[in-house]
């Protein structure tokens, strides 16, 4: 059963901001180190708007990667200290990748990268700073040329045979404490995001330059999000997908400040981890 026949104006859920993406000049572009002399750190300007995000925990059952674009997994960890890169890379990596493969059904996986996340009140966000503060803009990881390019990156001598079959991108986004109520993440259904909604925008490395989707504000969008989730749960983001055959989906997601939070709730800790997910043709 899809959300279409959930009664989703039943569900709990509380009104916040979210920071879509304002009208601009030309194609938005983001640097990620100190942008050069006279240059704006970015020139995508945030669009606030107060929209209503429903509880989607009531509802797991019925939500679909490949529809909605997003999914709720139980996934434990043996992992003690998220942290430590090597024990991500050595403990996490493989059960990750053997959770996803088994879960979507996938012929390969592979983890091209790790984002940890902890949030600090007035911290700004700075790359290769330590932990990466939450991000509080509506955005979708790859855009339709940068996630076949993701193979091309990492994979560059089987690329041209992986893109003959399906390619997908996902995010597992976990808490690493919970339950987590501080600064959750709130997932767009994919079905109620429509293509213009969604603009290319340049993230500018020193030595490359990556391309990501900002968005749009639609009042159509439906927002969720999974409340007080456990160190033991996670969400499974399709961010890319290769497929056309209209039935998959890849939907927008940000952080976002939940009024209902308590003012002693423990301050959001995370990882993501950035996966190709490969079906043979």
């Amino acid at each position: 059963m899809g959300l279409q026949q959930s009664n989703i104006e039943a569900l709990p859920f509380v009104t916040a901001e979210l920071n879509y993406l304002a009208p601009t000049l030309g194609r938005p572009r983001t640097y990620a180190f100190d942008p050069p002399a006279g240059e704006p750190k970015t020139t995508a300007l945030p669009d606030p708007r107060q929209v209503p995000i429903f509880d989607a925990r009531l509802i797991a059952e019925n939500i679909s990667l490949d529809r909605e674009g997003f999914a709720l997994v139980r996934h434990p960890t043996r992992v003690r200290d998220f942290y430590d890169d090597k024990e991500v890379r050595d403990v996490y990596y493989p059960a990750a990748e053997a959770f996803l493969k088994a879960t979507l059904k996938a012929d390969r996986v592979f983890i091209f990268d790790h984002t940890v996340r902890k949030r600090v009140e007035g911290a700004a966000d700075v790359r290769g700073g330590g932990p990466r503060q939450p991000a509080t803009r509506v955005h979708v990881d790859q855009t339709d040329v940068s996630g076949a390019n993701r193979v091309r990156e990492h994979l560059p001598e089987e690329a041209d045979e992986l893109l003959k079959g399906r390619v997908q991108v996902i995010n597992l986004w976990r808490p690493i404490r919970g339950p987590l109520r501080d600064a959750p993440l709130a997932m767009c259904d994919g079905q109620t995001v429509a293509p213009g909604d969604l603009v290319a925008s340049d993230l500018i490395y020193p030595s490359r330059k990556g391309e990501t989707y900002s968005v749009k504000y639609n009042p159509n969008h439906r927002w969720f999000y999974v409340p007080e989730m456990t160190a033991d749960e996670a969400l499974l983001l399709k961010c890319y997908d290769s497929a056309t055959d209209g039935r998959t989906r890849f939907g927008p997601h940000t952080a976002f400040v939940d009024p209902t939070t308590p003012a002693d709730a423990a301050l959001r800790e995370s990882i993501e981890l950035r996966t190709l997910v490969f079906h043979k043709p």
